[in-house]
């Protein structure tokens, strides 16, 4: 079992294949992705990972806190989160995850905080069909109608389906399939809505009903690793795209 990731929820758009079909997708983006603390098991009783992602004022940043990224050496970060991981996959503090930790074609599982909808009906929340258009019914059209019994049991069971608040929940979406990723803009496109408005933070994790692809990078995919460097005159499959993001590399470090 490895680390998840965060990602923040950027809007939705399209993609459009090579046999000319178009899929709707989410776009979710990895905006500074760092690993903030190590949980081991000799020391808090499980294997874990903390990650921070996105950028926040210190000013608005708790002492606590303060100090606990300071530990770390990382800047103060918008979203953190925890993700259990077998003690072998645990990754170093201080490093950054970029989007190929998913490849086109996984599947993940995508948790989010739902949109809320405030006090919705029956009809609305639990798709209830109503009652008749006419013969009888006055007003009452979209109301869900009896509850329960009369003297026996002469209470409304725990758990009705009723009114009442509806979305603002943690939510969970299984088996949704990678489209495309970019490692340079952070960006990984998955297949269909997932949880939430634009600008919340989601939680990205392998799919845990699909067989794990061996492909996958372990422990994980990190910044650290991309930076190689290619031989002058040496030529070799995709070098291209290595030597540009070496150069990249190399710009954000002050080499260049």
């Amino acid at each position: 079992m490895r680390s998840g990731v965060i990602a923040k929820k950027l809007g939705m758009t399209r993609l459009f294949l090579k046999d000319g079909r178009q899929v709707p997708v989410t776009v979710l983006q990895m905006d500074r992705l760092q690993v903030v603390a190590r949980r081991t098991v000799e020391k808090d009783g499980y294997s874990a990972v903390q990650l921070g992602a996105g950028t926040a004022r210190a000013k608005r940043t708790s002492g606590a806190m303060r100090g606990h990224f300071a530990a770390a050496r990382v800047e103060p970060k918008r979203k953190i989160a925890e993700f259990r991981v077998t003690p072998e996959n645990l990754i170093n503090v201080g490093e950054e995850i970029i989007a190929d930790h998913y490849f086109e074609g996984q599947f993940v599982d995508v948790t989010g905080i739902s949109i809320g909808k405030g006090f919705a009906g029956a009809m609305k929340r639990h798709n209830f069909g109503g009652l008749r258009a006419s013969h009888g019914v006055s007003i009452s059209h979209r109301s869900h109608g009896s509850t329960g019994q009369c003297q026996d049991p002469g209470r409304v069971f725990k758990g009705k389906k009723m009114a009442g608040h509806m979305g603002d929940a943690r939510v969970t979406m299984q088996n949704v399939q990678v489209m495309k990723t970019d490692s340079d803009r952070g960006i990984i496109m998955v297949k269909g809505g997932v949880p939430g408005s634009k600008g919340c933070w989601v939680t990205i994790r392998d799919a845990v009903k699909k067989p794990f692809q061996e492909s996958a990078i372990m422990p994980a995919a990190l910044k650290s690793a991309a930076k190689v460097e290619i031989p002058a005159g040496q030529e070799v499959e995709g070098s291209r795209k290595v030597r540009k993001e070496a150069r990249k590399v190399r710009k954000e470090d002050g080499e260049e």
